[in-house]
């Protein structure tokens, strides 16, 4: 009933006076090109440098240098604007806020896997605090893109121009669900193992895809849900706006609607409770 309450009050949002956002749209997939010329030079290159970050994560020469240039570009063309990214962390203040994940999946680029991406959101302050109000993930080694603005529905595809419209799937039993999730590690340290291996058991299919790409398989209807226990803004930003664009639900654990958790749960929203109600056993 609760998530059935917030898609309708969501529905009635999207139809009073909104702020247009399609111009920081098209700024962000400006961002997302320079970007992917960035990092596709790096990956699998013999000489990339590779350091270990106090939380004991990887951090490569690719991804300071994506995240650098898209700073650059963030305070020319939009000086007013706040910016949060992963590797050098917050400058400026105000209402909006980019979000930038330069590499979600160093692990995977450093290891010379496809599957990694650039991560750009724009956040703005309203009621309850910031949201995100337009996403953009770009996965240049899959030759995938998908992205949201607010209001505006959610899309693939390579360019604004060749896009194609996606929406979360229909599935609305756990028996016939796919779920995706990252790892085991995570779980068991939050004490919520025995929740998701029942989970895991009762669905119809699982796997491990990790990172970015499983919020877009939820955007995309391919999986159903999916969900992850310990995560950065950044991570989640631009997830969230494209697959509540998308027609699902992003929240917390905790039921909290949007990025701010600390972790994620994303489904179609058909199977949000049950996913909520298993993880939380």
């Amino acid at each position: 009933m609760a998530v059935a309450v917030w898609l309708c009050a969501r529905e009635a949002r999207y139809c009073s006076h909104m702020p247009d956002y399609h111009d920081d749209l098209r700024f962000a997939h400006v961002l997302a090109d320079a970007a992917d010329a960035t990092t596709m030079e790096r990956f699998k290159a013999l000489d990339l440098a590779v350091e270990t970050k106090p939380d004991m994560t990887p951090v490569s020469d690719a991804d300071k240098a994506a995240e650098e240039l898209i700073r650059t570009a963030l305070q020319r063309s939009r000086p007013r604007d706040a910016v949060l990214g992963e590797e050098f962390g917050t400058e400026g203040h105000g209402p909006r806020r980019w979000v930038i994940d330069p590499i979600d999946g160093t692990k995977n680029f450093v290891r010379g896997v496809p599957v990694w991406a650039t991560l750009i959101a724009l956040t703005e302050m309203g009621e309850g605090g910031d949201h995100p109000v337009v996403g953009l993930v770009s996965a240049p080694a899959l030759n995938r893109r998908w992205w949201a603005v607010q209001g505006g529905g959610a899309y693939t595809g390579r360019s604004l121009s060749k896009a194609t419209r996606i929406r979360v799937s229909r599935v609305n039993r756990v028996q016939d669900a796919s779920f995706a999730y990252s790892s085991l590690t995570g779980w068991e340290n939050l004490g919520m193992l025995d929740g998701f291996l029942e989970l895991s058991r009762s669905c119809w299919r699982t796997r491990g895809y990790g990172d970015f790409w499983p919020y877009m398989m939820v955007a995309e209807g391919s999986v159903d849900m999916c969900a992850e226990p310990e995560l950065s803004l950044w991570d989640m930003a631009a997830s969230a706006i494209i697959v509540e664009e998308a027609g699902g639900c992003f929240t917390g654990l905790d039921g909290r609607r949007g990025p701010h958790s600390g972790n994620a749960a994303a489904s179609n929203g058909l199977l949000h409770q049950e996913l909520l109600g298993c993880l939380n056993q």
